[in-house]
This record gives structure tokens, sequence and C-alpha cells, in this order.
């Protein structure tokens, strides 16, 4: 499978768990910590929600798809 990345930070767009993109964006946190502030992130940003629900996410999956990590590296800038 091909990567993505975006044109400016060259961050890979591809399939993430939610656990390894909290850590991505929260590198400093404990585990848990990480993920309950990349959730409230996410669920905070209306727009970001809208878009992810067009997409057809479903917050019970346990990782992003590409596509679902392209509109949060859209909303919530590049992690690190």
């Amino acid at each position: 499978m091909m990567k993505k990345e975006t044109e400016d930070e060259k961050f890979p767009i591809r399939e993430y768990t939610k656990l390894e993109l909290a850590i991505l964006y929260n590198p400093n946190m404990k585990i848990e910590s990480a993920q309950k502030k990349l959730n409230r992130w996410v669920k905070g940003c209306g727009s970001l929600m809208k878009e992810l629900e067009a997409v057809d996410w479903h917050p019970l999956r346990r990782s992003y798809l590409p596509k679902e990590v392209e509109l949060i590296v859209k909303y919530l800038g590049t992690p690190g």
C-alpha cells in the first residue's frame, strides 16, 4: 500500500491506531491521558467532526483510516 503525505509537513497519511496517533500528538503524556486528550480535541472541533461523519467515521473503531487521519491533520495540524 502506498503512503500519501501532506505537501508541507511530509507526515505519512496512512492508517493509525487511535493509540498510535494519540502518542504522536502527545508524546510526553501517559498513554491513557494522550488518548483522552486526542479524543477531546477531535470531538471538540465541530468542523472536523462533521467531515469525519461524512466519510463514515465510526467512534468505536480502534484505528483511524487514511482519509480520517488526513482530516485530523487538516484541523489539528501535524503531530509532533
